[in-house]
């Protein structure tokens, strides 16, 4: 019973991520794009919006049992998704190319079917702390040249 539901939770997450950055092509290349691309247009409640249906995905995975490494991976590439989104124009164009939902409906079949990204998600964390700690320490250090150029 348990799995019936599990394979349901999985079909209906396949389904939504195609329709938020798959389900349209665009005539005569292979491009393709989703909602996600059409409702990003929309400023900031598209992003938002947008940002709530990825996050629900992770959610039906958290409840599904997946492992805090596939879950801490599919979250990094939804807020990479919703911190690019949030710029005009690039960030539409970002939201065709990187497909976030895509990729995490990928690497949920690669978990379920294959058995990978096991374990813990301090192998995700602690190099993400690491870039976001290198960022502030260059932040505070331009902010202080910056400072004693003004002074």
């Amino acid at each position: 019973m348990e799995q019936v539901a599990s394979q349901r939770g999985m079909i209906s997450i396949e389904k939504l991520a195609k329709l938020m950055d798959a389900q349209f092509k665009i005539p005569g290349t292979n491009i393709r794009f989703g909602l996600d691309s059409l409702i990003g247009l929309i400023p900031g409640v598209g992003d938002l919006s947008t940002f709530a249906v990825s996050g629900y995905m992770v959610w039906i995975m958290a409840n599904n049992g997946a492992s805090g490494f596939l879950l801490a991976r599919m979250v990094l590439n939804i807020l990479i998704d919703a911190i690019v989104g949030m710029i005009p124009l690039l960030g539409d164009i970002f939201d065709i190319a990187f497909k976030a939902n895509i990729r995490n409906m990928k690497l949920m079949q690669e978990h379920y079917q294959e058995g990978r990204h096991k374990g813990s998600a301090w192998k995700v964390i602690i190099p993400v702390l690491i870039i976001l700690f290198v960022i502030i320490i260059g932040i505070i250090w331009l902010t202080y040249k910056l400072l004693l150029a003004l002074f």
